[in-house]
């Protein structure tokens, strides 16, 4: 197939004053920021099944945007069309990762059978892209959500025949991540979850989930995967109550049942605050448990109370993850996915490209504030110095494990009543954010 975004150029850095959309003002893959280059720092990789699949439908709506990429919708020709679509994308925006679900590359055909035999002839395809063009794998998933047959989950199915399904999707999937040399292999549990406790045995439910994940591990260990698999924490959307609800949930999960190992989690900004939560205490809950993996970049909108995967455009909310992935020292196998769609209105090829400039940019402009509050220094000095009464003396026997309660009690007494603890300097701390992100 010949050029299919013709009229867009490949997209180059050209600085914060440049005025042309098809431009980079921030991402500038070749500067370094302390000592790794941006690109280094920023594996930033396209998901399959936003950019290359949906059409802008939502609950009121039909699709706007026109992704047959010349090619009729539901054909094995649309899949190879999408993968030639989907590379030169890549090639042009200088993207070097790319994620997706088994349903995302081929139509699923009457049997399972089938669609493997469908997702080998594509796998061989994108296989030979990726030999020509360098690309690479960050991740892939199996889709267990949107088929009716998980209408009451996948491995909280309360069907055995629907479970073995699931187990079947799993397995071709990591086949597929292996033969494409992927970094990762992610559960979103969609469906995981119910809409009642009068239906559910949620401890059976739980195991099973369990279950499936360790047999995935057992069978992607056996046939050479030697990346990391990662739970997505999501909350509520759409079933009311789902298993994998935020990071401290999903972390509880892992460890529970012997899973901590293996797995890493993929944390998206739009599912931490549906959780209720920062982005940043996602990725900072997930760091301390050594379990940050991987990244899906996106936000959502505070206005809507469901996953809008809108294309990052807040600043202070990257530069606060960028933050959190320096201190933690990077992300080992995974990326920074944009699990992101156009607008509906925004209908056009053009869109495509136009969003993930905004995106590039936005985290290339966070990463560059992220990296100035630390080497600013002054709020790192502030929270040593905050804690610094367990450096020293009783303090620091307490966290050394060298005490008990009845010499802090009698600590305790002799002191009569403690002083208060000292100002958090919670206005202050936020000005210097200010002051670096807009002085």
């Amino acid at each position: 197939m010949g050029e299919i975004f013709k009229s867009i150029p490949k997209v180059k850095y050209e600085g914060p004053s440049s005025k042309n959309p098809f431009a980079f003002r921030y991402y500038d893959a070749d500067r370094v920021i302390m000592g790794k280059t941006m690109r280094e720092h920023l594996p930033f990789a396209m998901a399959w099944w936003h950019n290359l699949g949906a059409a802008g439908a939502d609950m009121f709506g039909v699709g706007t945007a026109d992704k047959s990429f010349g090619s009729k919708i539901g054909t094995m020709e649309h899949a190879r069309a999408k993968v030639d679509a989907g590379f030169e994308f890549m090639e042009k925006l200088g993207i070097e990762y790319f994620c997706f679900h088994d349903a995302d590359l081929v139509p699923e055909a009457e049997t399972i059978s089938e669609t493997n035999a469908r997702l080998d002839t594509i796998s061989d395809y994108i296989r030979e892209k990726m030999k020509h063009t360098g690309k690479k794998l960050l991740w892939a998933t199996a889709n267990m959500f949107n088929n009716p047959r998980f209408m009451n989950g996948a491995g909280s199915t309360n069907s055995a025949d629907v479970y073995c399904f699931a187990a079947a999707q799993i397995k071709k999937a990591l086949d597929l991540t292996v033969k494409l040399g992927g970094r990762g292999y992610v559960f979103w549990g969609g469906r995981e979850g119910y809409e009642t406790l009068l239906n559910t045995d949620m401890k059976f439910e739980l195991e099973n989930i369990a279950a499936l994940m360790k047999m995935a591990v057992e069978y992607g260990r056996s046939i050479g995967f030697k990346g990391d698999f990662y739970i997505e924490p999501k909350p509520k959307e759409p079933t009311k109550h789902q298993y994998d609800f935020d990071a401290s949930t999903a972390i509880g999960f892992l460890k529970d049942y012997g899973l901590d190992q293996d797995f890493k989690l993929n944390i998206e900004a739009n599912h931490a605050t549906l959780a209720g939560h920062t982005f940043q205490h996602e990725l900072r809950v997930s760091a301390i448990h050594g379990m940050l993996g991987s990244i899906d970049a996106n936000q959502g909108d505070c206005l809507l109370g469901w996953d809008t995967d809108q294309f990052p455009f807040n600043v202070y909310e990257a530069a606060m993850c960028m933050y959190e992935v320096l201190k933690a020292g990077g992300l080992k196998n995974g990326g920074f996915n944009f699990d992101a769609k156009n607008r509906r209105p925004s209908n056009t090829h053009e869109d495509m490209f136009l969003g993930y400039i905004l995106g590039m940019d936005t985290f290339a402009l966070g990463l560059i504030k992220a990296a100035q509050i630390i080497e600013d220094g002054r709020i790192d000095r502030f929270v040593k110095e905050r804690y610094s009464s367990f450096e020293t003396g009783l303090g620091a026997k307490i966290r050394k494990g060298g005490t008990n309660l009845t010499e802090l009690a009698e600590h305790a007494e002799k002191l009569g009543a403690p002083e208060l603890p000292g100002s958090g300097r919670q206005e202050y701390l936020e000005s210097i954010v200010n002051s670096i992100l807009f002085g």
